[in-house]
C-alpha cells in the first residue's frame, strides 16, 4: 500500500541544473504534488513568484547558481515578504548547508529542511509532513487563544497558574540531581496556554512580578514538601529580565525561602543570558545580592546572546545551561560538537555546573558523557510533571538510570 500524497499542491524548483530539476520534479510527482514551476536561478524564481497566482506552496532551492545564488535568493524572499516554506538542497558540504538553513531561520523564513543532494523522496516527505503538522497545530491553537491581561490576572487570582517540574539528571549516572520549575496555565475554556504566550503577556502588562512570586512560592512550598518526605532536590526557578530592575528583589526571594524553611542552596535562580545585555548595572547588584545570600545562579540558554564571555566574567554564576539549539542534532553536526565541547570545557575550568537542555536521544546523551557535561535535561529523561508525581516517577526512573549510566 503506497503512502498518501503530501499536503502540498504546488512547488517551485530553483536549480541551474536541468538534470537536478528533472530529478526533483520526478520526486515531487511521486509524492503527489501536481503543479510544478521551475527556475534556473534566484532572479528567475523571484520573477515567477511575482507573476504567478496562486503562488507555489513550497520552494526547493539550490545554493550554487549563476546570476543569483541560493543565499541571496533567500534574503530577497524575506525583503519582499514572500512567506513560502523553503527546502534547501545542495551538493555542497554539510556545514555550509546548515549555515544557510540557520541564516533562513534568522531571517524569519520557514526553512523546513536543509539536505544534501541527490534529493530523496523519503527525506522530502518527512520534511513536508512534519512541518505541516507542526504548523497546523500552532496555527489552530494560537487562533483560539485570544488571551489578555485581564484573563491572566483572573487566572492568578483563581490559582489557575501552577507549576510543573522537569528533572535534571547526572550525565554519568542518570541519577536525578535537581528539577526546573516551569509555569503552566490551563484556561477553563481554552485549555492549556503555552508559556511563550502568557509570559510575554505578563511582562507587557506589569503582571510578571506577581506571576514570578506566585511560581516561586509554589516551587518552594513543593520543595519543602519533598524534603519532608526525604527527597532533597534543588529547584531551579526562572527569573524574568524585567525584574532585575527591582532593588528589593533579592530580599523578597530570601524572605520567601526563609518562610518555607529552606536554605538558599535549595534554590537556583536562572537568568536568560541575553536578558543581561541591556540591564547590566541593575543586574549586577541584584545578582550579587542573591549570590551573597547563598542562592545558586544559572546563566540560562547559554550561547543565544551576544556577550556570553563578558557575562561570565562579570557575574558569579554557579551553573551554565547550554541552549538546546547546540544539543539537538549535535551528534550529526561537527560544528555543533566543537561549540558544545568548548562550552563544557570552559565551564569546567571555571568550576561551573554544566546543564545541557533539550536532550532527546540516547546518542546525544552519550556524546555529553564523552564531553564531560554535568547534568542533562530533556524528554529523554522526562517531560515536566506535577510535583506530586515526581516521587513515584523517581522510583520508576531507577531502571532508566541504569541504562543511562556511563
Amino acid at each position: 500500500m503506497s503512502p498518501p500524497p503530501v499536503p502540498i499542491g504546488s512547488v517551485l524548483i530553483v536549480d541551474d541544473s536541468l538534470v537536478q530539476r528533472d530529478h526533483a520534479v520526478s520526486i515531487c510527482r511521486e509524492l503527489g504534488i501536481e503543479k510544478m514551476h521551475e527556475a534556473s536561478n534566484g532572479r528567475e524564481a523571484l520573477a515567477l513568484l511575482t507573476a504567478i497566482a496562486p503562488r507555489p506552496e513550497l520552494v526547493i532551492v539550490d545554493l550554487e547558481m549563476p546570476t543569483m545564488d541560493g543565499p541571496e535568493f533567500l534574503v530577497k524572499l524575506q525583503e519582499r515578504g514572500f512567506d513560502i516554506p523553503v527546502i534547501v538542497a545542495s551538493s555542497r558540504e554539510r556545514a555550509l548547508i546548515d549555515t544557510v538553513r540557520e541564516m533562513g531561520g534568522v531571517l524569519g523564513l520557514r526553512v523546513l529542511a536543509a539536505v544534501q543532494k541527490p534529493l530523496q523522496a523519503s527525506v522530502l516527505r518527512h520534511a513536508i509532513q512534519n512541518a505541516t503538522a507542526r504548523e497546523l497545530r500552532r496555527t489552530s491553537h494560537r487562533a483560539e487563544l485570544a488571551i489578555d491581561a485581564t484573563a491572566l490576572s483572573d487566572a492568578l487570582e483563581r490559582s489557575d497558574v501552577y507549576v510543573h517540574y522537569q528533572p535534571k539528571a547526572d550525565i554519568r549516572t542518570g541519577i536525578v540531581r535537581g528539577v526546573e520549575a516551569l509555569a503552566r496555565w490551563t484556561h477553563p475554556t481554552l485549555g492549556p496556554i503555552p508559556p511563550d504566550l502568557f509570559i510575554p503577556l505578563a511582562e507587557r502588562s506589569q503582571l510578571i512580578h506577581r506571576l514570578t512570586i506566585d511560581v516561586m512560592n509554589q516551587a518552594m512550598l513543593q520543595n519543602a514538601a519533598w524534603r519532608a518526605r526525604g527527597l532533597h532536590l534543588p529547584v531551579a526557578i526562572n527569573l524574568s529580565p524585567t525584574l532585575l530592575e527591582r532593588a528589593d528583589l533579592a530580599l523578597e526571594i530570601s524572605s520567601l525561602q526563609q518562610c518555607h524553611g529552606l536554605t538558599p542552596d535549595h534554590i537556583v535562580v536562572e537568568i536568560t543570558e541575553s536578558s543581561l545585555v541591556t540591564r547590566v548595572g541593575t543586574a549586577l547588584s541584584v545578582l550579587a545580592q542573591l549570590r551573597l545570600r547563598g542562592f545558586g545562579l544559572s546563566i540560562d540558554d547559554y550561547g543565544t546572546g551576544f556577550s556570553s564571555m563578558q557575562q561570565l566574567a562579570r557575574i558569579p554564576f554557579t551553573e551554565l545551561k547550554i541552549d538546546r539549539s547546540f544539543v539537538r542534532g549535535a551528534p550529526e553536526r561537527e560544528s555543533l560538537q566543537v561549540i558544545l565541547r568548548s562550552a563544557i570545557d570552559m565551564a569546567n575550568r571555571l568550576g561551573l555546573v554544566t546543564v545541557a537542555e533539550g536532550v532527546e536521544t540516547l546518542q546525544e546523551w552519550r556524546m555529553l558523557q564523552e564531553f564531560g557535561c554535568t547534568l542533562g535535561q530533556g524528554w529523554l529523561i522526562a517531560r515536566p510533571m506535577a510535583g506530586d508525581d515526581l516521587i513515584g516517577w523517581m522510583k520508576q526512573h531507577r531502571v532508566q538510570a541504569a541504562q543511562l549510566r556511563a
